[in-house]
């Protein structure tokens, strides 16, 4: 590993996504270029036909080899991503041996390519806007292997104002300085278990994306404390981005909760009580800026068909799932003429419409004693500050997961929530409406294949987050997407609205 970094791979000379042979140093591109590495691997398997295996020879099998861009290990016959190391720290001597190059043999090369680049770098991103000059100050989030799910939600919530500067203002926990000032950091197994934090990380993902920097952030660090804490997401398949987005949420309340990595729970209830308490909504304890922000409260009414007998329970929801009803599933596009448009307001609907159980879900009536038939409704108790509303185009039949790929059209501004609300006298002009602030959107067919991206909206102007790729976009191209998780921010009354 002595030839300089970054290293290209020595059959299709590619210089995207080189992995190196810890076995014998050679360089191949990845899986999702040309698939070299892997057919590195391959081909030591097979048995030699000439010589005799000897014992050592059965053990050099090219099994493991390394990212040379984010120095993460991967085992061919383990077909699965590994945190561990050898006995004698081997394998972190190979990063270190990488990071070495990087930093030192290219720092003057990246200078002077900075330096050129400067000026046309910055002018490819400034645009016009009301006649006058600004930046497009967006960063892109590199896909780490099948990680378009967390980078669309992540994306999405950092354009979630008074939730994003809740955590960018959080105190920092750890300042690297002397030899590890400047460099990426890998994390092993040696270093504990304890010595993740999701917050933590989370805050320094959100303070990376809007610092105007012009290449993509790597949320590395992020995704092995996801690995740590979340172990549904270990690996590197295509995951669910809403249950990405739920798994998150709910870790990071629970964190909160209790304070992190040496900031007191003090100091975070202290944080979050600069909220109002009116928002607040409890899951699981006591309130932070998740339920502060996400938390709803839905009743859920069921009706006993026999004796008439009422059961009213209140649950509290961070989003709402929502059916696409079964007569609109046929509809693939915005332009097909055949049929009615489905809207938003159609699934919203169908989620609030009176609804009888049918017999798998008998209910069990405590008069009559028994499970009997019933009908249920949900109505919205209290509506939060940011609606999140999740679509559910993945639907299980005998052996697959089905998507439902109809389009659903849906307001970018103005959505009027007051007549799903259960006592809608109540609130007020402008309480009940919400505007679009972030899309996620998943291209494919199936939920373990495709692909997210995500639109979203800042300072004005929409965005399209494609992983490291970051686009300026209009609001026609936002409501054309074929929307899977939707996150709309209430409208803030204006001042002297108030009746007088």
């Amino acid at each position: 590993l002595s030839s300089p970094w970054p290293h290209r791979p020595s059959l299709c000379r590619s210089n995207k996504s080189p992995w190196v042979c810890l076995t014998c140093s050679s360089v191949h591109c990845g899986r999702y270029v040309n698939g070299h590495a892997k057919k590195h691997y391959e081909d030591a398997q097979i048995p030699m036909t000439n010589h005799k295996k000897t014992e050592k020879q059965e053990k050099v099998q090219h099994t493991v080899c390394m990212d040379c861009s984010s120095y993460s290990t991967y085992c061919y016959r383990c077909d699965d991503f590994v945190v561990n190391d050898t006995k004698l720290g081997l394998v972190q001597k190979v990063r270190e041996h990488l990071q070495n190059l990087e930093n030192s043999a290219f720092t003057s090369d990246r200078h002077r390519k900075r330096k050129l680049l400067e000026n046309s770098s910055l002018n490819s991103k400034l645009l016009k806007v009301n006649g006058s000059t600004t930046a497009l100050c967006a960063t892109g989030l590199r896909n780490l292997g099948n990680t378009c799910f967390m980078n669309a939600i992540l994306q999405s919530l950092s354009n979630i104002q008074q939730f994003c500067c809740y955590f960018k203002e959080l105190p920092a926990v750890e300042l690297r300085n002397g030899k590890t000032a400047g460099r990426r950091t890998y994390h092993t197994r040696s270093q504990g278990d304890n010595n993740v934090s999701l917050v933590e990380e989370f805050r320094k993902t959100l303070c990376a994306l809007w610092q105007g920097s012009q290449t993509a952030f790597s949320p590395e660090s992020l995704f092995y404390v996801v690995w740590k804490i979340m172990p549904n997401f270990r690996g590197y398949q295509q995951q669910d981005a809403h249950e990405f987005m739920r798994y998150l949420l709910d870790h990071l309340h629970l964190e909160l909760q209790g304070g992190f990595n040496g900031v007191s729970r003090s100091v975070i209830l202290q944080e979050s009580s600069n909220l109002s308490a009116s928002n607040k909504c409890c899951i699981n304890g006591a309130s932070t800026v998740v339920t502060a922000i996400f938390g709803g409260i839905l009743q859920n009414e069921v009706n006993c068909l026999i004796c008439g007998t009422e059961s009213r329970k209140f649950d509290p929801f961070l989003d709402l799932s929502l059916d696409i009803p079964s007569q609109f599933r046929n509809k693939r596009t915005k332009n097909q003429e055949s049929g009615p448009m489905c809207t938003l307001r159609d699934c919203l609907r169908s989620f609030t419409d009176l609804e009888e159980l049918d017999e798998t879900e008998l209910y069990m009536c405590h008069k009559c004693k028994k499970k009997q038939k019933s009908t249920k409704k949900f109505w919205i108790q209290k509506l939060p500050k940011v609606l999140c509303l999740h679509l559910k185009r993945f639907h299980w039949t005998a052996y697959l997961r089905n998507k439902v790929d109809t389009y659903v059209e849906f307001p970018l501004r103005g959505l009027d929530m007051k007549c799903y609300l259960l006592e809608p006298e109540n609130s007020g002009p402008e309480s009940c409406l919400y505007d679009l602030v972030a899309v996620v959107v998943h291209h494919g067919s199936g939920v373990g294949s495709g692909h997210y991206t995500a639109y979203a909206a800042h300072e004005g102007r929409w965005f399209h987050f494609n992983d490291s790729t970051v686009t300026l976009t209009d609001e026609e191209t936002v409501g054309k997407a074929k929307a899977y998780i939707l996150f709309y921010v209430e409208r803030q009354a204006k001042p002297g609205a108030e009746k007088l």
